[in-house]
């Protein structure tokens, strides 16, 4: 018997959620991303958004894959330290392949940060892209 995540990946089921919110928690979960989050339920918009602060380890969990898979949207909401972020980055990865490989559309929101520091990778863009550089360099 397949399990309800198995389901949920294949694409068989319409999405569970219309919105998925991808976001560095300390830049902008209690300012900007709470407000769009409390402003998308207001209008019964079904919105994800993980509640965790404690990453335990480079890879995203099955949960958000599975939450990431099954909407029909994402925003990105770039900001200041996003780019800091592993968790933020394979977050980003996951969304771009569904976007790839099927109907999932992506809102980009740029908080604090212009689109051509992350296109250029200056600013903080460029020196957390450094930084990452040189972390794959050790291992």
């Amino acid at each position: 018997m397949a399990s309800s995540s198995s389901s949920l990946i294949s694409g068989s089921n319409p999405p569970k959620y219309d919105v998925f919110l991808s976001f560095r928690g300390e830049d902008t979960r209690n300012t900007f991303t709470g407000h769009l989050y409390a402003a998308l339920c207001r209008s019964k918009i079904e919105t994800f958004i993980d509640g965790s602060e404690v990453r335990t380890g480079d890879e995203i969990s099955s949960s958000l894959s599975i939450a990431i898979r099954s909407s029909s949207l994402s925003i990105i909401i770039f900001s200041k330290d996003y780019a800091s972020s592993t968790w933020c980055l394979n977050e980003l990865l996951e969304i771009l392949e569904c976007h790839k490989t099927r109907e999932h559309a992506i809102l980009p929101i740029f908080y604090h940060v212009t689109p051509s520091e992350i296109r250029k990778q200056t600013g903080t863009y460029g020196e957390a892209f450094a930084m990452h550089e040189e972390r794959f360099k050790t291992i």
